[in-house]
């Protein structure tokens, strides 16, 4: 437990502007990946992975967009979507081997998204697909690279190289 300085009031407090989010138009938005969590599906029978797309433009900077990958399902075509989906987000930021979900992270990508509306969440963005973003860096590219330089090769006149002359 942890107590406040003093009791704060709700007389004193202002209300809320923002409301219910809704949800944004559907369409392609920039992104980053800012969550990517391994969980257990919904019964408990597979596995998910949890991401939280920070958008980034060209508009709703700032809103936030969830969705999940199954990697692992009992529904086959549930795991074959969600595969797909994971390769199609590992090629958009660059990887090509993923060992652990934080390796998803803080790639940047575009999403595609739709409007579902359903009786248990209402009227929701769902990520329906995913592309590289114009602007992106791939992420394994991001990484420095130590290359051994290259020999020195003589001119084609014979000439010494000009660092080599007295």
């Amino acid at each position: 437990m942890a107590f406040l300085e003093h009791a704060i009031n709700l007389e004193d407090l202002p209300e809320s502007t923002s409301g219910e989010f809704t949800p944004l138009p559907a369409g392609w938005y920039s992104a980053t990946i800012n969550k990517a969590s391994l969980e257990p599906t919904k019964d408990g029978t597979g596995q998910k992975i949890a991401m939280r797309y920070d958008v980034t433009g060209p508009t709703h900077q700032g809103r936030v967009v969830f969705g999940n990958l199954n990697i692992k399902n009992k529904s086959a075509k549930a795991e074959e979507i969600g595969r797909a989906q994971l390769g199609d987000i590992m090629r958009a930021v660059g990887l090509s081997q993923v060992t652990d979900t934080d390796q998803l992270i803080g790639g940047n990508l575009q999403i595609k998204l739709d409007i579902k509306t359903d009786d248990q969440y209402g009227t929701r963005n769902e990520v329906k697909a995913f592309k590289a973003s114009s602007d992106a860096v791939p992420m394994a590219a991001s990484m420095p690279s130590f290359q051994k330089p290259a020999a020195a090769t003589p001119s084609s006149d014979g000439a010494a190289p000009p660092w080599a002359k007295k």
